[in-house]
This record gives C-alpha cells, sequence and structure tokens, in this order.
C-alpha cells in the first residue's frame, strides 16, 4: 500500500509541474506554444518533415500529398506552421512542400544575419531537391512572395504559376511600419498597422512576447542585412517581360504593403489577376483563414478573379 501511495504522490507531483510548466509557456511564451502547435498540424495533416541539404546548412520542410507540386513560402519571422490552417484541404489535390526559408524555423543558419541570397540559394535546393524536372506553383507571403517572383524571373522554366500575398518584388513598403517594437505600446501600434481594425485584438501576453523576442528574431536576423538587399529587387520594366503567371491574393487592410503596391504590380505584369481580401491584413493565412482559402482555390484556378482589364 505504501509503495502505492509514493508511485500515486509521485505521479500527482509530477502532473502539478507539468501543469506549472505549461501555465507559465502559455503566460509567458505564446508565441512558442503557437509555432510548436503549428507545426504539430502540418504533421497531423498528414506531412512528413525532411531535411534538404544547402550551402548555408540544412533545411527543412514539410512535404506530403500527391499531385502537381505546391510549394508555400511564409513571410519574415514566420515560419512553415503559418499554412496550418489550409493544409488538410491542399493535401487531397497537391504534393504540398512549405519550407522554412534558410535562417527560419529549423532552417540554417541558426544564428547570425540572414542573407537574401542564402533565402533564394535555399530555396533552389529546396525545389531541386523536391520537384526535380518539374514545373511548381509558388505560392508565397511576403517575404515568401519576393523570393518566388525572382526564381520565377530566373527559372521561369521551374514555374508553372506564382501567387503572391500581399507582397512581390519591387521597392515601396511602408517604412513608418516598426517591425520590431520595443514596448507592448508599439506591438500593439505595429499588430494595428498589420491587421484589421475589426480583427480580434492581439492578446497582451502575444504582445509581450513579441517584444521579448524583437531584437533576436529571425525577423531581425532579416532585417539587419537590408543594406545588401538592394540587387534582389525587381524593377518594373522586369515584371514587364515576366513570362510566368501570376495571381495576387492581397489583404487590403494591410498597412505595410497597401493596396498601391498591387496596383503597381498590376500595371506592369503581363499576366496578372487580383483577388482581393477586404477585412484583413498582412497575412491573410492566418487572419481570415476561411476566407483566405476561397481566394485561393480562386487564384489556383476556380472561380473568376479581377483581372488587368477590370481594374
Amino acid at each position: 500500500m505504501t509503495t502505492w501511495w509514493i508511485m500515486g504522490a509521485l505521479l500527482l507531483a509530477v502532473l502539478v509541474a507539468g501543469c506549472l510548466v505549461v501555465g507559465w509557456l502559455l503566460a509567458k511564451r505564446p508565441i512558442e506554444v503557437w509555432v510548436w502547435g503549428s507545426r504539430r498540424a502540418l504533421s497531423r495533416a498528414g506531412l512528413k518533415k525532411v531535411m534538404i541539404l544547402a550551402p548555408m546548412g540544412p533545411q527543412h520542410c514539410f512535404v506530403g500529398g500527391s499531385g502537381p507540386v505546391l510549394i508555400l513560402l511564409h513571410g519574415a519571422g514566420d515560419q512553415a506552421g503559418t499554412w496550418l490552417n489550409v493544409v488538410s484541404s491542399l493535401v487531397q489535390h497537391y504534393t504540398l512542400v512549405i519550407p522554412d526559408l534558410a535562417g527560419h524555423g529549423e532552417s540554417a543558419p541558426s544564428t547570425g544575419p540572414i542573407q537574401t541570397s542564402d533565402v533564394f540559394a535555399a530555396l533552389e535546393a529546396v525545389i531541386l531537391s523536391q520537384a526535380p524536372g518539374g514545373r511548381v506553383t509558388l505560392v508565397g507571403n511576403s517575404l515568401g512572395a519576393w523570393m518566388a517572383m525572382v526564381l520565377a524571373a530566373r527559372h521561369p522554366d521551374w514555374v508553372d504559376r506564382v501567387i503572391a500575398i500581399n507582397g512581390g518584388a519591387l521597392k515601396g513598403t511602408n517604412e513608418n511600419v516598426r517591425l520590431l517594437p520595443s514596448s507592448r505600446q508599439q506591438a500593439r501600434e505595429t499588430m494595428a498597422q498589420l491587421r484589421d481594425p475589426g480583427s480580434p485584438a492581439i492578446p497582451d501576453k502575444v504582445l509581450d512576447d513579441l517584444v521579448r523576442q524583437a531584437g533576436t528574431s529571425s525577423l531581425a536576423r532579416f532585417t539587419a542585412t537590408a543594406s545588401t538587399m538592394e540587387g534582389w529587387v525587381l524593377s518594373e520594366e522586369q515584371l514587364r517581360t515576366l513570362r510566368v503567371p501570376v495571381r495576387l491574393i492581397w489583404g487590403t487592410s494591410d498597412g505595410l504593403m497597401p493596396m498601391d503596391y498591387a496596383h503597381r504590380m498590376m500595371a506592369v505584369l503581363p499576366d496578372v489577376e487580383l483577388i482581393p481580401i477586404d477585412r484583413c491584413g498582412h497575412v491573410p493565412q492566418q487572419e481570415a483563414p476561411d476566407r483566405f482559402k476561397a481566394a485561393l482555390s480562386q487564384a489556383l484556378g476556380e472561380g473568376v478573379a479581377q483581372s488587368k482589364g477590370a481594374q
């Protein structure tokens, strides 16, 4: 009886300690908890994590499904789990390849500045590994959209279509948006510029976590190399010669890359359509997942988009 009582007490102590740890993480590290849960969601949807060797070090991505290859590219400071709300429907019709871009998530480099050249070279390595000799559709948000357009310009024979979500390869983002806040109030102001006013407010504990990790985040490490990014920007003349079809999905409330940015691309891209998402900001796949899924389905070939001639 004494042995069973001791075992029960130990088990209870372990459970209590576990609950305390989880409670602390939820209160103090909510972003880490969300990242862990989002990546678990990719695995539960049937995707397998694979490692790909690249010049800057191992790259990690989630792969699964069957059919045409669809590569989902997150934005700066994000990671593969950002696509958790769309994978379960897409994996039924596509072979999904969802990388952590270089320096993000579990992909190398894990420390130091993140060069745009490394992000691009790692994306090349992922495609050569997962879709050798085939054509892919690139779906990119923010930085992911930028890299998708550059890749389509440099390797048009690799790409069947680009779907750019609140991002592109032109200059012209709103530099007044403070992406690395140093206080809760600054973080609140940043989120207000990135999201629609009608969307649910971001909890204070999440804002505090944004501030805590701002200086060492992958976003900070990437923006530290801003002076070297000029060579990766495409001009309007370069976009005029892009042979790959481009579909733009745009959260119309985005203060970082406003609708004017999308309209500038609409004016020069030879094969382009615009699918706006009202009452949504910079990261539609998170802020308005249901409406984003409908827009993505349209961009992939279903429904009627706003064509260049209908601006």
